[in-house]
């Protein structure tokens, strides 16, 4: 795996894991404001789930990397 592949493919994960990330501990506010959205969350917590994003996509990475290197599936052939 070249260093641009590893990037894209790890840009491409980190974002698969962002979306499944989001929902997490979202909830709506009990009285939403007039002109909100009544399914914003109140508190969505973005950096604190943007750091959960970046750790688990590189879990994620590092196993495909581990898998991809380890030729324990060919994708040569």
């Amino acid at each position: 795996m070249t260093l641009a592949t590893g990037i894209a493919v790890y840009i491409v994960v980190w974002w698969i894991v962002l979306f499944t990330v989001l929902p997490w501990g979202a909830r709506p506010p009990d009285n939403p404001e007039p002109g909100h959205a009544t399914s914003a969350p109140a508190r969505p917590r973005l950096l604190l789930k943007f750091a959960i994003t970046t750790v688990i996509a590189g879990v994620v990475f590092a196993g495909l990397y581990w898998v991809i290197q380890s030729d324990l599936f060919s994708f040569r052939s």
